[in-house]
C-alpha cells in the first residue's frame, strides 16, 4: 500500500511543486487548498497521471472545522495518513512597515500560518498516534515549510516574519513531543522561489539575485523545495528531527 501525504496548499506555488514530487516518488496524495474544486480538477488530473491516487480537500487551515473536515476526508478516503507537509500561508495584502501594519492584518496572517499551521498538526499529529498504535511498524512524518523570513527581518511585512519564526519553534515542540513515537518533524525553509507570490516583486529581485543576492545565482524553484521535502518524507533523515533544511541558494550565508 502506497504512503499517503497531506500538502496543504498544495494546488499552486511551492505546495504544487510538493505535490509533484511526492507524486513521483510514489506517494498518494491529499491536495487542500481554498480554491473551488473546478479551478483545481486540471491540476488534480494531471497528478493523477503520475500513477497516484489524489484527492481534493478543500478547506481553510484557519477554520478549525475545516481541519477537521480535511482530515475526516483523508481517513474514509484512503484509511490512513503518513506525511503532513503544512505548506498553506499567506502573505499580508499590504506590505505595510511595522510601525503601521493594523491588527487586521495581523490576526489574518497569523490565524493562517501559525494557529492553523498549529492545530492541524495537532489534529495529524494524534491520527499518527493512533495508527502506531494499532501498526507498531507505521512510519510517519511532518515537514513544516516556513520561509528564510524566519531569520531574514523584513520591517514591511513583519506579521509574516513573525508568523515563520514561531513554525521554527513549532517544529521544535512537536519534534520532542512525538519522539517517543519515533515520528519525525522538519522544517524547511525556502528562500526567493519564482511563485505567484513573488510574481509582483520579480524585478526587485531579478535585479538582486543578479548583484548576487544568492550563491547559486538563479531563483529558487518550486521543485527545488519539492525536492527536499520529499527526501524528507522518503525518510532519508531518519536521525535529524527538529531540524531544519535550507533551500535558498546560499542567500542565508554570512559574507564579507
Amino acid at each position: 500500500m502506497k504512503k499517503v501525504a497531506l500538502v496543504t496548499g498544495g494546488s499552486r506555488g511551492i505546495g504544487y511543486g510538493i505535490v509533484k514530487q511526492l507524486a513521483l516518488s510514489g506517494f498518494d496524495i491529499a491536495m487542500n487548498g481554498v480554491r473551488h474544486f473546478d479551478d483545481v480538477m486540471g491540476i488534480v488530473d494531471e497528478i493523477k497521471m503520475l500513477d497516484v491516487d489524489v484527492i481534493y480537500c478543500r478547506g481553510n487551515i484557519a477554520v478549525a472545522t475545516d481541519r477537521e473536515k480535511i482530515v475526516q476526508e483523508i481517513k474514509n478516503h484512503f484509511g490512513q495518513l503518513n506525511v503532513l507537509v503544512n505548506n498553506a500561508g499567506i502573505a499580508p495584502k499590504q506590505r505595510n512597515d511595522i510601525l503601521s501594519t493594523t491588527e487586521e492584518s495581523y490576526d489574518e496572517v497569523m490565524d493562517t500560518n501559525l494557529k492553523g499551521t498549529y492545530f492541524l498538526t495537532q489534529l495529524a499529529a494524534n491520527y499518527f498516534i493512533e495508527q502506531k498504535n494499532i501498526n507498531a511498524n507505521f512510519n510517519g512524518c511532518i515537514i513544516n515549510v516556513s520561509s528564510i523570513s524566519a531569520i531574514v527581518a523584513s520591517v514591511n511585512r513583519g506579521e509574516y516574519c513573525i508568523s515563520k519564526a514561531g513554525i521554527g519553534m513549532l517544529t521544535q515542540l512537536f519534534a520532542v513531543r512525538l519522539g517517543e513515537y519515533k515520528i519525525p518533524v522538519y522544517e524547511v525553509r525556502p528562500g526567493v522561489i519564482a511563485t505567484d507570490m513573488t510574481a509582483g516583486v520579480k524585478e526587485k529581485y531579478d535585479a538582486l539575485i543578479a548583484q548576487g543576492l544568492c550563491i547559486q545565482n538563479r531563483w529558487g524553484q518550486a521543485d527545488d523545495v519539492g525536492k527536499a521535502v520529499t527526501a524528507l518524507a522518503d525518510g532519508f533523515f531518519p536521525y535529524s528531527t527538529g531540524q531544519i533544511i535550507m533551500v535558498d541558494g546560499g542567500l542565508t550565508i554570512s559574507r564579507l
